[in-house]
């Protein structure tokens, strides 16, 4: 406070102004989007001359968008639990374990954090068609998991991070087998890390598009890429409706997963 009130008047109004300003410039599309998906007309005009809610309507009744949803959830499932699991094994052996290549090898694993996901998707593309292995559902979660598994380790690591082995060591020394003490102790004091990384690997799971339109088939085709066909061929306010009720979901989940875990400690950008 002493730091701020010492600021020339000019600068103290500029700091919040600029702030208030990239908030806007971030949040304006969202409400453009919000604003064209209540328009009566079956074409996309800002602002609407008339509202209706037809369009939310349609985001439930088209058939492209059910089975997308319902292929979302399948791969996002199975994407999110298996990145869970290698990614705690990853984040405990990178905390507690020395050997040859670590740091090769975590490079590695994280980098869908910085290479595009249209690369890993046709990398993948290429690889599965010289190894004539059949696009399914297997190759759509595989891809999945490579995306989300940085989120999960970072999550997991920071946890491990703040945790305090000597509570570990007291349950082996009063006879815990390593097994009980990783089940009674070390999950339960990871679980806000553990949750957290597994609630970042499925938003971002269910929202990836880009590596999912090389991996993906008809059968596996999951909502995002649905909603990419889907503008190819219409140009009604449906998509601007289905991006409302993508936004209203996940910030609700974000909010409540803040609320009652803080987000910003388990992902140590926040002091605890």
């Amino acid at each position: 406070m002493k730091i701020k009130s010492a600021l020339p008047l000019p600068l103290r109004i500029a700091g919040p102004l600029l702030i208030a300003i990239l908030l806007g410039f971030v949040l304006l599309p969202v409400v453009v989007v919000t604003i064209a998906a209540f328009n009566e007309k079956a074409i996309l005009t800002f602002p609407p001359e008339s509202y209706s809610l037809q369009w939310f309507a349609r985001v439930f009744s088209y058939p492209d968008f059910q089975h997308g949803f319902k292929a979302s959830l399948v791969i996002t499932g199975w994407s999110s639990f298996l990145a869970l699991v290698i990614g705690t094994c990853l984040a405990i052996a990178a905390k507690r374990m020395e050997f040859k290549g670590k740091q090769t090898l975590l490079t590695i694993l994280h980098s869908p954090l910085v290479v595009p996901h249209f690369t890993l998707g046709l990398g993948l593309l290429i690889l599965v068609s010289q190894a004539s292995v059949q696009r399914g559902w297997g190759i759509a979660i595989l891809c999945h998991v490579m995306l989300v598994l940085p989120f999960v380790m970072r999550s997991v690591y920071v946890s491990m991070e703040n945790l305090d082995e000597r509570l570990e060591q007291a349950a082996a020394s009063l006879g815990a087998s390593p097994l009980k003490v990783l089940l009674t102790v070390t999950v339960p004091l990871l679980a806000p890390g553990l949750f957290g990384g597994w609630l970042f690997a499925a938003i971002m799971s269910f929202s990836e598009f880009t590596a999912s339109l090389f991996v993906t088939t008809q059968d596996t085709q999951t909502l995002p890429v649905a909603m990419y066909n889907y503008v190819r061929e219409f140009a009604d306010p449906t998509l601007a409706a289905l991006s409302v009720v993508y936004i209203a979901v996940t910030a609700t989940v974000l909010a409540l997963a803040n609320y009652f875990l803080g987000l910003g400690k388990i992902l140590n950008i926040e002091d605890r």
